[in-house]
This record gives C-alpha cells, sequence and structure tokens, in this order.
C-alpha cells in the first residue's frame, strides 16, 4: 500500500484525533495532532507573560519555538524548546490559550509551516481543523468528522474527568460552543468541511464501526 496522507478535520470532541491515532496504529502511520502544536503555543504565550491579543508577539514566538512531537500514537510526548509540556499544554488555561492564539493568521501560516515539514517523508495521518482545506488541500484522503454538541460535551467531560478534573457537562458544552463559534467565523482558514472530504457523522457510531469506515476509505484510495 502506497504511503498516503490522510487529513481528518473536525470540531471539538468529534473524535478526529482518538480515530486519527487508531488510523495510524493500524498503518504504521505517524500520527500528528497539530492541536497540540498550537496548544504548545499558548502554553508559550502564558508562560513568558505574552498577552493573548498581542497578535505580534504571539506570531514571533509561534515562528521562533522548536516543537517535535516525538512517539507512537500511545505514546505521543510534546516537547517544546526542549522540554516535555505533554501535560501541561491539557491544562484548562493551555486549551484557552491555544483557542485565541489559532485565530490569528500569521500563528496559523507558522504552525502549517511547521506541520508540513513534520509530514514530510509521508505515512501521516494529521487531525486539526484546517488539515484538508489548508495544510494538505492535496491529501489522498480527506474526512470531516463531526458529532452533535451534546454529544461532544459529554465525550469531553469523560475525558476530563478521567484526568481527575472537576467539570461539569454544563460547563464543557459551553466552551465548546463558543471554541465552534470561534472556529468557524475567524478570518484565517476558518473551519469548514474541504469539497473533497467523506462526511462522517459519529454521533450515533461506536469507535469501532467508525475506524472500520475510514480504513475503508483508504483501502480505495492506495
Amino acid at each position: 500500500m502506497d504511503k498516503l496522507t490522510i487529513a481528518i478535520d473536525g470540531p471539538s470532541g468529534s473524535g478526529k484525533s482518538t480515530v486519527g491515532k487508531a488510523i495510524a496504529r493500524r498503518l504504521d502511520y505517524l500520527h500528528i495532532d497539530s492541536g497540540a502544536v498550537y496548544r504548545a503555543i499558548g502554553r508559550k504565550a502564558i508562560d513568558t507573560g505574552t498577552p493573548l491579543e498581542d497578535a505580534a508577539s504571539v506570531a514571533r514566538l509561534a515562528r521562533e519555538s522548536e516543537i517535535k512531537l516525538i512517539g507512537d500514537p500511545d505514546h505521543l510526548k510534546i516537547w517544546l524548546d526542549g522540554r516535555d509540556v505533554t501535560d501541561a499544554i491539557r491544562l484548562p488555561d493551555a486549551s484557552h490559550a491555544s483557542s485565541v492564539v489559532a485565530t490569528i493568521p500569521e500563528v496559523r501560516e507558522a504552525v502549517v509551516e511547521k506541520l508540513r515539514e513534520m509530514a514530510r517523508a509521508g505515512g501521516v495521518v494529521m487531525d486539526g481543523r484546517d488539515i484538508g482545506t489548508k495544510v494538505f488541500p492535496d491529501a489522498q484522503v480527506k474526512l470531516f468528522l463531526d458529532a452533535s454538541l451534546d454529544v461532544r460535551a459529554r465525550r469531553r467531560f469523560e475525558e476530563e474527568r478521567e484526568r481527575g478534573r472537576d467539570v461539569s457537562v454544563e460547563g464543557i458544552r459551553a466552551e465548546l460552543e463558543e471554541r465552534d463559534q470561534r472556529d468557524r467565523e475567524r478570518a484565517a482558514t476558518p473551519l469548514v468541511k474541504a469539497s473533497d472530504a467523506v462526511l462522517i457523522d459519529t454521533s450515533d457510531m461506536p469507535l469501532d464501526r467508525v475506524i472500520g469506515h475510514v480504513l475503508e476509505i483508504v483501502r480505495t484510495r492506495s
């Protein structure tokens, strides 16, 4: 099977990272979570005291930062300027910061270049919000995963509870709704389905069915 580039887009909680990891594992591909790169930039902005509204300074951070994703899909580590920030980028403040910095066009341009460099060798599954439309518009496989807001909120709630955080479904639902609006209305590469992407609604689909469906799509493109 030829080494393909598989682009998976969709809103928060749609299952794109979970599915992306599973597909990468099955195909022995590199899995790249593009959201982790934005989270790393958001983390650095917080740690350096850079105001999130200072677009020029945040963009400079994005360009100058050394971000590496190391390991297999089940043990992926995120390194920022030589330090492991895998856990730190998942904290609530970094999550919020990432959604803000991701609206800055210059930041997105810097991240696109970093993502393309990471995937240069091919055999990649990359998930995010503009992978099929901006990062890899020529990807052989493009998918757009979606799910209802209530389902996505419940999934994210369970993830956060597993991490030991005190959260509520209502609070997470409100955060996702705000994130959705920000993603879809931003000026730079808003979240939209690529015209040639396959739409998969995961609301009522068990994970194994979603994975099987995606693998069938991949086989038809190889």
